[in-house]
Parts: structure tokens; C-alpha cells; sequence
């Protein structure tokens, strides 16, 4: 605003002390210690009316322009001149991530800082931004004579910040909860028509998005005698799109994309899109889809085209899929040219909770699921709880159960959270997702972190796994999805604990009434009982010719346990099949 502006400003706020009046107090409790962001362009007025809202709800103002000055103790143009802009904006993001961990803060931002996704992103789910818009017009009055400014420094400034206008406003727009027009009303007005708006918005709303775009990062740390590795888990809502984290971990700016028949026409042409725009290119793979593809000839399939692609050693591999894809993408990673970087990109519940993380990959074998592959860690896990929206309910269901596995083992106040949450998580509400994939993964990168190879405490992991493997087999993959072979097979290990006078009755009960609730079934499909018995034979877990069980010591601790007499197996398989 102009100079004639400033004073008129400051006279009306010594006069206005709204922030004392009645008309303030609901807006005040509504919005409690939220965070109020303005973003707009360059003479937008959003120091002016930052300071004036500030006065007025009890907030503190900042201006993200003046904080960088601060910190630097040069002018915003002196930064330009010796960083340029793209060292301007790095300095800018930094100084964002910091003051939007305060509370009850109005924080007004340079006009650019929307410019950067992960800006915006921050910016959303920080409190509620308000756009502050005003015609090129009003813009062009108020910055006229304004020298401080180096992106205005030009002969044509009208048609500099038409300029700027057309490629921010939509940027603006997207970012924004709310858009107020700040064109020649007075101070007064404007501030309380803001107030009002406010009012009138769904704040919870507001509040819900936002948590439901909040990313979150786990990370997967191995200490050795040798050496330290890591690699990160991003969790977020809508976050298959952020290409950048991608880049991170890429050498190479060419990348493979392997997918299914299934899964590529939903999300690899946006997968590919957001590389592009990194400058990224890709080779997309397309494999059948399913369990009974899990094999040698489908992973020949990959080899074929890392091949006829010329793949190099620094050719990252990404698995855009389920665990089916992610488990022949990491053992062709692992075992093309002697190992090649992965990322896992998980677009089911049961990737997304398990298989993505932790290394193991694989294929199956006539003779047992998973029998053949490699230990192999991939760079990254990036796991958008987005691409839940259209996977289907069945595998939805089936991949709860890997989520009730972890409750069950290790976390018995996370099994008493999705007792209360479960019909949350049937009905895809993206914040019990979120939480849900977050908590899982923790549990198992503590797991994974401390047993790499499956030496000791990450057996815990196969809860349920024995009996389910063996009906995965025995009903031919494909018939039972691995989480719906897993339930029933965790069911099998409650009752064989309770058999092995491990666990209560009640246990059970509770137990099998947590899959009733997430609709998996709960009884054995019918097979002889030898039958079973000759197949768990053929489990990874066998150790000198003993076939070992995860069982429970009680809800949220797991055991392992090899001295289980062949008689109460039966007993199990038989007090649990089903009739049909």
C-alpha cells in the first residue's frame, strides 16, 4: 500500500481496537491458536492487513520477507543480486518450515513463495490461507514507486506484474481456503468482512484436510559392525505426484516403471507426468496382474525389457503396484546386473502396511509361495494413502489384516485403536488410513531395523503366515488373497495358543471378532488335515526339520514357538475348518 495508505491504516487500528469488542470473542474461540497464512502478490496489501487481523484476533503478525531480512541483515534485493532467485526462494522455504511451527501467528509471505509445491503444501496444512487478491490495476498503484522490490525493477512494470498475475493466481487460488478481495475498501472493512468470512467457513473442515495432507516420513535405519544404511517411508494423502522426493534418490535421470495390467492405467501416466516435469524420463513395464503371475516367466518379463532398454547399473527401478509387483521388482532390482536401486511405490493396503518395507523379495514356486529371492533393500518408499480410493473392497479388507497382525504382536494399545477405528477404515476415511499405514510401518521398520535377514525377532512378523501360505497353496494363488489366507491363518495361531494354554478364551473371542469386524473370514476352507500339515512342511520357518509357529503369549506379544505336537495341530485345523 501506499504511504497515504500507511498512515490512514494506522489511525484506524488506534481507533478500531476491535480485538476488545463482543463481535471478535466467537471468532476468537473458534479459531483458538490456528495459524492465519495470507499469500497474494506484491502490493496485495498483505503486510497491512496481516498487522490490522493480527491486532484484532490476539495474534502475532510476521512477515516472512522481513524474517529473511533479519536473518541475513541484507535487503531482500541484495540477496537477489548475489543468490539470484533460485537462492532466494531456498532461503525463503527454510525460513517457512521454521515459522510455521509457531501457534496463533498471522504470517504474511513474499509474493513467490507459492511458486514451490512444497510451499503450497506446507502452507495448506500449517492453518488457514487466505488468498489476498487485487487487480493488476490496484497493483500497479501501489507498487509504482516502490524501488525495493527486485522482480518490479523494470521499464514496463504493468506489464511485469500482468506477468507475474497469470502465472500465480492460479497457484494462489489452489492454496488458498479463502480469497478476499483487497481493492480500494478501506482497512476497516476489509478486516471485518475478512472476520466474517472466517466465521463462516467449516473450520473443522479445514482442519481435517489438512491433516489429511500432512506427509509423513519413517525412516528404516540399519547399524551393522560395518556400516549404516537407511532409507525414508513417505505417508501422505495425494503424494504420488511429488516427483521430488524421487529425485532424491535417483542417480540417473532415466528410471524404469514396472506396473501392472491393472494398476498402469490409474496412475502410471501420472507417475510419468511428475517425472517429466523433473526432466526424468521412464520406461514403463507392464506385467499381468495377480498372484499366479508371481514366477519365473513373468519375471523374465522385466529382464526382457531392462534389456532391450539398455538399463544401466544407476537405472533406478520403480514398483508402481501391489506386493505381486513390488516383490518381482525388487528381485529383478536385486539380481539385474548383480543389483540396481528400487524404489517401492505401494498402491494396495497390504503393500502400503508390509511388503513394500523391509527388503524381502521374491517369487513363488509350485511347491510353496515365496521359496525363491533375495534380501534387497529398496532407496525409498513412497506410499500415497490416495491410490486406496480405487482399490477394491476385497483388498481392502485383505489388507487390514496385515494391519491387525502388527497390534496383535507388538502394540496392544494400537489393536485397542482399530477395534474403535474400524469402521473408519472400511469406509476409507484418508485420516484413520493415514494413521493406520504410519503405526504399521513404524512397527515393522523397529522390527526390520534390528533383524535384517529374519535371524531372530522379525520371524514375529509371520503371524498367521504358516497356516496362511499353506492355503494360498493348497486352494491354488490366486483363490485367497494373501490377507484373507492371513486372518484366517492368525485365527489358527489364537486358537493354537490357546490349545498350547497361552492365551484366554476370551483372547480368542476378542480376536476373531476384529476380522469378523473388518469382514475376513474366520474359518479354514476345507482341506484334509495332513494336507495342511505336508504343506506348512514346506515353510521358511522349517528349521532341522521342525516347523516352527509364531504364537501369543497374550494380545500384543508374540512368540515363537517349535514344539507343537502334531495332535493339537489337527485338533486346530479341525475345531477351525470350514463345514462347506
Amino acid at each position: 500500500m501506499g504511504t497515504c495508505e500507511l498512515i490512514t491504516y494506522s489511525a484506524t487500528i488506534m481507533s478500531m481496537n476491535l480485538s476488545k469488542t463482543k463481535i471478535l470473542q466467537p471468532i476468537q474461540k473458534k479459531l483458538g491458536n490456528t495459524n492465519i497464512i495470507l499469500v497474494g502478490m506484491m502490493g496485495a496489501g498483505k503486510t497491512t492487513v496481516g498487522k490490522a487481523l493480527a491486532s484484532s484476533l490476539g495474534k502475532e503478525f510476521i512477515d516472512s520477507d522481513h524474517e529473511i531480512q533479519e536473518r541475513t541483515g541484507v535487503k531482500i534485493s541484495v540477496i537477489f543480486e548475489i543468490e539470484g532467485e533460485a537462492g532466494f526462494r531456498r532461503r525463503e522455504s527454510e525460513v517457512l518450515i521454521e515459522l510455521v511451527k509457531k501457534n496463533n501467528i498471522v504470517l504474511a509471505t513474499g509474493g513467490g513463495a507459492v511458486l514451490n509445491q512444497e510451499n503450497r503444501r506446507l502452507l495448506e496444512r500449517s492453518g488457514i490461507v487466505i488468498y489476498l487478491r487485487a487487480s493488476v490495476n490496484d497493483l500497479y498503484r501501489r507498487t509504482r514507486h516502490d524501488k525495493n522490490r527486485p522482480l518490479l525493477q523494470t521499464q514496463n512494470l504493468f506489464a511485469r506484474l500482468n506477468e507475474l498475475y497469470i502465472q500465480r493466481d492460479a497457484l494462489y487460488r489452489e492454496t488458498a481456503h479463502v480469497i478476499m478481495d483487497s481493492g480500494r475498501q478501506g482497512i476497516r472493512y476489509l478486516i471485518q468482512k475478512l472476520i466474517n468470512k472466517l466465521i463462516s467457513i467449516n473450520f473443522n473442515q479445514i482442519q481435517q484436510n489438512n491433516k489429511q495432507n500432512i506427509m509423513q516420513t519413517i525412516s528404516v535405519d540399519f547399524t551393522t559392525s560395518l556400516e549404516k544404511r537407511s532409507y525414508p517411508i513417505h505417508i501422505g494423502h495425494g503424494v504420488l505426484d511429488q516427483a521430488d522426493l524421487i529425485l532424491s534418490c535417483i542417480s540417473q535421470k532415466r528410471v524404469a516403471i514396472v506396473s501392472n495390467t491393472t494398476v498402469a492405467p490409474l496412475y502410471l501416466e501420472k507417475l510419468r507426468t511428475a517425472l517429466e516435469k523433473q526432466g526424468v524420463t521412464s520406461v514403463p513395464i507392464i506385467l499381468p496382474d495377480g498372484e499366479v503371475h508371481k514366477n519365473w516367466e513373468t519375471l523374465n518379463l522385466i529382464f526382457d525389457a531392462l534389456l532391450k532398454n539398455h538399463c544401466e547399473r544407476n537405472t533406478t527401478i520403480l514398483a508402481l503396484g501391489g506386493g505381486v509387483v513390488g516383490d518381482l521388482t525388487g528381485f529383478a532390482a536385486a539380481t539385474y546386473l548383480r543389483g540396481v536401486p528400487f524404489i517401492q511405490i505401494p498402491t494396495t493396503l497390504l503393500s502400503q502396511v508390509d511388503s513394500s518395507v523391509g527388503g524381502k523379495t521374491g517369487i513363488n514356486h509350485q511347491l510353496g509361495k515365496n521359496m525363491i529371492g533375495a534380501f534387497y533393500q529398496p532407496r525409498m518408499v513412497l506410499t500415497d494413502s490416495a491410490t486406496l480410493n480405487t482399490l477394491p473392497d476385497r483388498e481392502l479388507r485383505a489388507g487390514l489384516a496385515e494391519i491387525i497382525k502388527y497390534g496383535l504382536i507388538r502394540d496392544p494399545a494400537f489393536f485397542d485403536w482399530l477395534e474403535q477405528n474400524m469402521h473408519r477404515l472400511l469406509v476409507r476415511d484418508p485420516i484413520t488410513l493415514n494413521e493406520a499405514i504410519q503405526r504399521s510401518c513404524e512397527n515393522k521398520a523397529e522390527i526390520v531395523a534390528t533383524d535384517e535377514r529374519e535371524k531372530g525377532v522379525r520371524a514375529l512378523l509371520n503371524l498367521g503366515h504358516t497356516f496362511g501360505h499353506a492355503i494360498e497353496n493348497g486352494m491354488g494363488y490366486g483363490v485367497w488373497l494373501h490377507g484373507e489366507a492371513v486372518a484366517i491363518g492368525i485365527v489358527l495361531a489364537a486358537e493354537l495358543s490357546r490349545r498350547m494354554k497361552l492365551i484366554s478364551e476370551a483372547d480368542v473371542h476378542r480376536i476373531r471378532k476384529i476380522f469378523i469386524q473388518a469382514g475376513l473370514p474366520v474359518m479354514a476352507p476345507k482341506m484334509p488335515p495332513e494336507r495342511y500339515l505336508q504343506l506348512m512342511t514346506l515353510d521358511k520357518k522349517v528349521d532341522s526339520g521342525r516347523t516352527r509357529f509364531i504364537l501369543l503369549n497374550r494380545i500384543g506379544e508374540a512368540v515363537m514357538r517349535a514344539d507343537i505336537p502334531s495332535t493339537v495341530l489337527t485338533e486346530t485345523l479341525l475345531a477351525c475348518m470350514n463345514d462347506e
